[in-house]
């Protein structure tokens, strides 16, 4: 075997795609709401078994070979019954990963052409639907707090073979978990981080206020 056959098999196996069992797209949509620019979350159905009655962005799990951006786009025009024309994306934000190996592809898109008193969300998936405007969520900082993950050997685990065995300075991992508030919801965990990444992206170079 040679460089050019290894440098084949490696195309080859990255043009299959991701795992998609463990990843997810999400799109965080803009809406205008009376002239003021606003982002539209969901409340999960309580009838769900993952995550009942959370809030989020529309999303869900990329099925095999598609892109992320096209599994964003599905899911949002599946649970809030819009049609493409009605959804353009116009960003990107980072991947993110999660210590339940899993990881998430968000998208910012424009909701146009469709007023948000008019949307028809599938209540299968979703049982409410409400947008804060930027400038309010932009003007409060998350609440932040940090869980800390130590590591749980497996019984058989063959310590003998790393140096120092049981004494191996094993890394603890952490995590940070925000949360916003808006009225009676509660904007919390996965979407808020997303949501941060967002605002903190514009606040250098947009007037949120006059948005």
């Amino acid at each position: 075997m040679n460089y050019q056959q290894i440098s084949t098999a490696l195309a080859k196996s990255r043009a299959k795609g991701y795992d998609h069992n463990a990843m997810f797209a999400v799109m965080l949509p803009l809406i205008y709401v009376e002239n003021k620019l606003h982002i539209l979350f969901e409340v999960r159905s309580f009838d769900l078994e993952s995550q009942p009655g959370e809030v989020c962005f529309p999303g869900g799990k990329m099925e095999n070979h598609e892109h992320p951006s096209n599994t964003a786009l599905r899911e949002t025009m599946e649970e809030l019954n819009l049609s493409q024309h009605h959804i353009k994306i116009i960003g990107e934000l980072p991947p993110y990963t999660t210590p339940f190996q899993f990881a998430i592809f968000p998208y910012c898109g424009v909701l146009q052409h469709v007023d948000f008193n008019d949307i028809c969300y599938s209540t299968e998936e979703v049982d409410s639907i409400f947008t804060v405007p930027i400038s309010f969520l932009a003007s409060q900082e998350p609440e932040e707090y940090t869980l800390t993950f130590d590591m749980k050997m497996d019984p058989q685990f063959p310590y003998h073979m790393i140096p120092n065995g049981k004494k191996y300075g094993w890394r603890t991992g952490s995590y940070r978990v925000l949360f916003y508030y808006y009225k009676d919801y509660v904007i919390w965990g996965m979407t808020a981080k997303m949501l941060q990444f967002f605002l903190n992206s514009l606040k250098p170079y947009v007037d949120l206020d006059s948005l």
